[in-house]
């Protein structure tokens, strides 16, 4: 409570990159994921069940993975794009978590739409609606999945540490966030500190949810 009440400048800075670099790449994640997810829930075509499989598979990608993926393209000596020298920069922790972040949403919004009875999407093209417009219908009937599955992503990601850590490097002032943070503070022995942080990562990750949780009550009123 005292590190909370204290307003040191370094904590605060290394909590609000901590929820920019996690809502960034959930943003991003969300603006081509939930449109995909849709997409694949709604469509039949030859090899869904590839795509659908493989999607599902990669969902359980291991987060140092993806941190050594994005660690290879933005490195100077073997990436595409090195030469811009985005590594061990928040740019890198956000390509990390998108890359992440993208196939569960994919996955998480193709499974929500999938159980939302199909009559609303045939009902909406009966009377008029275009296939985006028809495909908006349905994604309202689901948005409560569909927030649901942004609190499952949203907690992945801000807890997350191996890939941070691996395209980030744990720089003070610069890339430090919450999870590696607590690392640090534990191989140092400082325990108290990193309990503490711990207490904070929970206690911001509580707050989110619950306001999501509460749009879903207000939504569920409203009806």
């Amino acid at each position: 409570m005292r590190m909370i009440v204290s307003f040191e400048s370094e904590l605060y800075g290394i909590i609000f990159l901590s929820l920019r670099v996690t809502l960034t790449a959930l943003t991003f994640a969300s603006l081509i994921g939930v449109p995909l997810g849709v997409l694949l829930g709604l469509k039949s075509f030859r090899g869904k069940f590839v795509v659908t499989n493989t999607i599902n598979a990669i969902m359980s990608m291991p987060p140092v993975v993806a941190g050594l993926i994005v660690y290879v393209l933005l490195s100077n000596r073997t990436g595409i794009v090195g030469d811009r020298r985005l590594l061990f920069t928040d740019t890198a922790m956000i390509l990390a978590q998108f890359l992440l972040a993208l196939p569960l949403m994919i996955g998480l919004t193709m499974s929500v739409v999938s159980q939302i009875d199909n009559a609303v999407y045939l009902t909406a093209k009966s009377l008029g609606a275009m296939p985006y417009q028809a495909g908006a219908a349905v994604v309202k009937e689901a948005r409560f999945g569909i927030l649901s599955g942004f609190i499952v992503v949203f907690g992945r990601l801000i807890a997350e540490v191996g890939a941070v850590m691996m395209v980030g490097g744990n720089i003070r002032y610069e890339t430090r966030v919450m999870t590696t943070a607590i690392a640090l503070q534990r191989s140092m022995g400082e325990f108290q500190t990193a309990l503490a942080l711990g207490f904070i990562l929970l206690t911001i990750s509580f707050l989110i949810t619950g306001m999501i949780e509460v749009v879903k009550s207000l939504g569920r009123v409203s009806r």
